[in-house]
């Protein structure tokens, strides 16, 4: 059995509903789910639809050759179609905080997270023993401001070898420049705490905690060339009182961001998240 996921947007027009699965029933396929959601400011019609086909001659890049002709062209449509064939493949970038990456390999191990991890990145090597204990190849490259472009090179290179897909940075205290972003546009998932911009710095949870906040939260989001600015694809909160101490608030805020780092890796691998105008359609 063949299963494809199609993304589509395009200005509203009547009839896209019914033509999209008219043509997907033409072809043999049963729709085994279909969500679309109408953006009334900007007049976008947003669809996410998964189809089955259990002919033995069906042929993914005919079907795609086929939709572009048929409908995407008349629509004028911008559109995504995956096979569930291929696993997305994933990067993760990491430096010497360990909870996100632990969380994340470990749902990878149990099979939870629907993708690959060719590789992990570091600028240090803290971590290493961590890659070697899930066997995972660790590639060690030091960043300074001296050697950044050159580190860059080396990563876009394993990056393009390893035909990766997406990467994760899981609490990568480094600025991407623009030739990653430029390269993997709204493929670059960022993880932070979500005091930004009330308290920024070293120690934000220092800060928080003097100024009595009563709401921690983590966010995360595609990377894009305004530091901390891109499409937020996930986030959540927890409350905290005068009796949490600092320590307190760091280790719920290292809980909430390993939470949401996974949700927003599961909707990106899943093919659930739509970027329009730096904002993002979610797909449940």
């Amino acid at each position: 059995m063949n299963k494809i996921t199609i993304l589509i947007h395009c200005k509203d027009k009547p009839n896209i509903i019914a033509s999209i699965t008219n043509f997907i029933a033409n072809k043999g396929g049963n729709i085994v789910y279909i969500d679309q959601y109408v953006d009334r400011e900007q007049d976008i019609f947003f669809m996410r639809l998964e189809s089955e086909f259990v002919s033995d001659t069906f042929s993914t890049l005919d079907f795609k050759t086929d939709f572009k002709s048929e409908l995407a062209e008349t629509f004028k449509m911008k559109w995504r179609i995956y096979s569930s064939e291929k696993k997305p493949k994933m990067a993760l970038f990491i430096s010497k905080y360990d909870h996100c990456l632990y969380d994340l390999l470990g749902r990878y191990n149990s099979g939870e997270l629907n993708l690959e991890i060719p590789f992990i990145i570091s600028n240090h090597n803290d971590l290493e023993h961590i890659a070697k204990n899930f066997n995972i190849p660790f590639y060690h490259i030091p960043v300074t401001k001296e050697t950044k472009k050159e580190a860059e090179d080396k990563q876009l290179e394993l990056l393009l070898e390893h035909k990766i897909d997406f990467i994760v940075l899981a609490r990568y205290m480094q600025i991407v420049s623009d030739k990653l972003i430029n390269q993997y546009q709204n493929k670059i998932i960022n993880i932070h705490h979500s005091f930004l911009p009330a308290f920024i710095g070293a120690k934000p949870y220092h800060s928080a905690y003097k100024r009595g906040v009563k709401i921690i939260g983590a966010t995360s989001h595609y990377v894009t060339e305004e530091l901390d600015a891109g499409p937020i694809i996930e986030q959540d909160v927890t409350r905290v009182s005068h009796t949490h101490a600092i320590s307190d608030l760091i280790a719920k805020g290292r809980d909430l961001e390993k939470v949401v780092l996974a949700n927003a890796v599961k909707l990106h691998a899943n093919r659930k998240v739509m970027v329009y105008n730096n904002k993002t359609v979610i797909f449940t």
